[in-house]
């Protein structure tokens, strides 16, 4: 039987050592990068509070440590996040959580945190923004908020997408990086509002878009290799409406069927070299895609095929356990993923149900070197899911877990 993570282990306050190394490998970033850090209605607040970020890459991490100066929150992060280190992010004090699961344990480790007196920091959209945009928020939060029943801090980071996109993630050195700490729900007013006005005030204030962030301050991206995986993204082609055949390389994006071909400006626009832009906005092509999916959705019609896949599993945060081969289908009833042959007693079988998921993570390239993969978690496991055979592309995978889910909900309420 497989060594399973540790769950319920209470999440540490920082050690007082690492205190001083935290502000020193993020103060150098921030300087680099010329973050400027304004506070909002900020004034006298002090911990146990709730720290809620937007997310678009590592940097995030490092702002938020400068700040917040002297107080040293309890992070959630991913378990991948503990792969051979779960010592020190055990003292760093990050609490452990498997993505996109109703997970009782870490409402409770938020609850201590705050009962202790410090303050838990969240990542809502629970995964990078896949082109620097606001990434699908859970229904719950809002609930979540009322049971910790404290005052909600958001910090609102703009530029991070920009410099190290997901799809790219190297350091575009990328200048005059924005973030602002602000109070947006006193004690009283997570209290008196409703769950639903909760959810609505938190929508408007994540909302974010960072190329017209950039394009509207005049931020260059001098990275020579600025367009190199943007076609992760940006996986159909709006002039022939073919899919998986677009292809990226340091300054361009193409359509391999029609041979419709993008240049990327140092202002993050799109220029065509083969005639109509259609989109120079990377956030408008990207919400295209997403209406085209929502269609096949609607349609009862949207299907991945039957993929063949490699599957690796995250019982703990050793090591991966290779699970072998198997096969997915993403289609109108969720997630099926079935292994050729059992490892040991494990289950042979993964199933997502729609309403299990209101959104779904996916990797580029991950790791450098399983290539583009679905991660699926249980409780107590996470299996990554690589398709090695056909096309796909995950973006679409992640557009129509979202929209199947929409789609039901919107079912419901009719």
């Amino acid at each position: 039987m497989l060594e399973r993570f540790d769950m319920k282990k209470p999440p540490r306050k920082m050690k007082w050592y690492l205190k001083p190394l935290a502000h020193l490998l993020s103060a150098g970033d921030v300087k680099r990068h010329q973050v400027k850090i304004t506070k909002t209605n900020m004034e006298g607040i002090k911990p146990p509070f709730v720290l809620l970020c937007n997310h678009n890459a590592f940097m995030d991490f490092k702002v938020a440590t400068m700040a917040l100066g002297k107080i040293h929150p309890n992070y959630v992060v991913a378990i991948d996040g503990f792969i051979g280190r779960e010592g020190l992010l055990r003292n760093i004090g990050c609490i452990c959580k498997r993505k996109f699961t109703n997970d009782i344990m870490l409402v409770k480790h938020l609850m201590n945190v705050i009962k202790r007196g410090d303050v838990p920091a969240i990542y809502p959209e629970a995964r990078y923004s896949l082109c620097g945009t606001t990434a699908v928020l859970p229904e719950s939060l809002g609930k979540l908020l009322k049971v910790l029943d404290v005052p909600v801090v958001t910090l609102m980071c703009h530029g991070h997408h920009i410099n190290a996109p997901f799809w790219n993630t190297a350091d575009h050195k990328v200048k005059g990086l924005e973030a602002e700490l602000k109070l947006l729900f006193t004690k009283e007013e997570v209290e008196d509002y409703s769950v639903e006005a909760i959810n609505e005030k938190l929508k408007e204030r994540f909302w974010y878009d960072d190329y017209a962030w950039a394009k509207n301050k005049g931020n260059i991206i001098k990275y020579p290799k600025r367009c190199l995986g943007l076609h992760k993204v940006l996986y159909q082609c709006p002039k022939c409406g073919c899919e998986y055949e677009m292809t990226s390389t340091d300054l361009e994006l193409k359509c391999n069927h029609c041979g419709a071909t993008w240049y990327m400006n140092e202002d993050g626009t799109l220029t065509s070299k083969t005639g109509e832009v259609i989109f120079s906005h990377i956030p408008d092509w990207y919400e295209w895609e997403r209406k085209n999916v929502r269609r096949e959705v609607l349609e009862g019609r949207y299907s991945s095929g039957n993929l063949r896949v490699k599957v690796m599993s995250l019982p703990n945060a050793k090591r991966f356990v290779d699970f072998g081969y198997g096969y997915m289908c993403h289609d109108m009833n969720g997630f099926k993923v079935t292994l050729d042959k059992p490892y040991g007693d494990e289950p042979i079988e993964m199933i997502k149900p729609v309403s299990s998921l209101y959104s779904c993570h996916i990797e580029y390239e991950y790791l450098g070197k399983y290539g583009d993969l679905v991660d699926l978690n249980t409780l107590n496991d996470t299996w990554y899911i690589h398709p090695v055979e056909g096309k796909y592309a995950v973006t679409k995978m992640a557009l129509a877990t979202e929209e199947l889910y929409l789609a039901m909900q919107e079912a419901k309420k009719s």
